[in-house]
């Protein structure tokens, strides 16, 4: 579709509120905003402050912005009075149905901006009209703008504003954010147009929000929840505790305010078709890519370490050492990178690894790396939702030993080769890398079985169709 006219226009509804500042609760309703249901519009708000004031000079406005919408997306949505709200949505009748718009201020790259465009991959191939609004000059912001995406400025206030405008013309049925630095740009947006989306939250981190103010309204504001694993609707719902933990971020972490029904858990899906197990000679060749020898045991971590804990790669490089008296054929990787750098360079100094132990930086080829090691090792002690590279690893028919903590046990069971310990000790951690060493590896039935059980359960398909679903039960209320 060419470029087209959109008249932005204001909205007639007023509410003497601001979104900012004191106004922000009464902005949202009196005790946290009452649910608003996939055919209800909530009431414009037209924003006194200062900052916002442009909003209110759009009346007339013309725009011009490609798009790539489903081909029956531009038609209007019915709307008949509703009493109490002015405006009933029919969206049964409405095509807008198949459109979302995903919000992502970051697209930097990790795990969050990679499940993010996993899923918005994911939905389009199920025929969903998916459009993303983040950076443009993001290092992926190119992979963004496969499908379609809308710039958004760096200043938050800014973005509100942004956010609002492609609502209105965009009209997505589904308003969807990732990062926690986007829920209350997606939340107070979409309370500045009519009709206002159905707002989704995906909830990828293992933590509280820090702000009270947060905790008790974001999560009551949006439409749904999508938490990543179990163990993150927990911390949601109840809050977790670990004073003994040596990671700060572990010790209290605050439930939320939330409406059960609101709440709902769909396990992060990675690409099976990439990662599978390959044959003996793609193991070989990517082993001596790394300089490893064939009688040579190859542990390694993947991710990255920044300060102050990483992925737990100092634990790692302490059972190395105890590994190393036992297994001198023993060879340790950190695949990565952090600000954590030279203290892992001392450490393995320091530990007397040698050689050993390398650090090897980011790989741009992680099947080549899964391949070429004999056991992953995942030895977080800081928070983790849920793991992909337990799952990517397991796809390719390796064990994995990993921390028993946070939402990596869900992650780890639906493979289930390997071993879970406890977080943070470098003897049992040594002890399950030599007991897996002194076993033989999974052959190649046994890996192929691995992955099937990783692809009915936590692929990007798999997870699609249960966004799919949530999507369709919110629009369908």
């Amino acid at each position: 579709m060419g470029n087209s006219n959109f008249e932005i226009s204001r909205p007639q509804a007023k509410a003497p509120y601001s979104i900012l500042g004191f106004g922000l609760r009464r902005a949202l309703g009196r005790g946290g905003a009452r649910p608003y249901r996939g055919s209800e519009i909530h009431p414009a708000i037209i924003c006194r402050a200062p900052l916002l004031r442009g909003l209110r000079q759009s009346q007339n406005a013309q725009c011009s912005l490609h798009l790539h919408p489903h081909p029956q997306a531009n038609r209007p949505v019915h709307l008949s009075t509703t009493a109490g709200y002015g405006y009933h949505a029919d969206v049964s009748s409405s095509p807008l149905i198949a459109r979302v718009l995903q919000l992502n201020s970051r697209l930097r790259g990790g795990g969050t901006d990679n499940q993010c465009l996993a899923l918005a991959q994911g939905l389009a191939k199920r025929g969903w009209t998916v459009e993303i609004a983040g950076p443009i000059d993001a290092p992926l912001s190119p992979q963004a703008a496969k499908l379609s995406l809308h710039e958004l400025p760096r200043f938050r206030p800014l973005q509100i504003l942004s956010l609002a405008r492609l609502l209105r013309v965009a009209r997505p049925r589904i308003l969807h954010a990732h990062h926690g630095d986007d829920y209350w740009t997606a939340l107070l947006a979409s309370r500045l147009v009519q009709p206002s989306p159905l707002v989704v939250f995906t909830r990828h981190l293992a933590k509280s929000p820090r702000s009270p103010l947060s905790r008790n309204h974001l999560f009551s504001n949006a439409d749904a929840v999508i938490a990543v694993s179990e163990f993150v609707a927990q911390v949601l719902r109840k809050g977790h505790d670990d004073p003994a933990s040596p990671v700060p971020e572990r010790h209290h972490r605050h439930p939320c305010r939330i409406d059960p029904r609101k709440l709902h858990v769909i396990h992060t899906g990675i690409d099976t078709t990439i990662f599978q197990p390959k044959e003996v000679s793609f193991a070989t060749s990517a082993r001596r890519k790394l300089g490893l020898k064939d009688k040579e045991i190859a542990f390694g971590v993947v991710g990255g370490f920044d300060l102050p804990v990483g992925k737990g790669q100092r634990v790692f490089l302490r059972a190395a050492r105890e590994v190393m008296t036992r297994l001198p054929q023993a060879r340790f990787i950190l695949a990565g990178r952090g600000s954590m750098e030279p203290t892992l360079q001392e450490d393995i100094q320091h530990l007397g690894l040698g050689e050993r132990a390398r650090l090897i930086g980011q790989q741009d080829d992680p099947v080549s790396l899964y391949h070429a090691l004999d056991v992953l090792v995942h030895p977080q002690i800081a928070t983790e939702a849920f793991p992909s590279v337990v799952l990517e690893a397991h796809a390719c028919g390796r064990p994995v030993i990993a921390s028993e903590l946070d939402g990596i046990p869900e992650a780890w069971r639906i493979g289930g080769v390997g071993q879970l310990v406890p977080a943070g000790d470098p003897f049992l951690l040594a002890r399950a890398m030599i007991h897996q060493a002194e076993h033989p590896t999974p052959d190649e039935s046994e890996r192929t079985e691995i992955h099937r059980r990783i692809e009915a359960e936590a692929s990007l398909p798999v997870q699609a169709k249960k966004v799919e679903d949530l999507y369709r039960r919110l629009m369908a209320r």
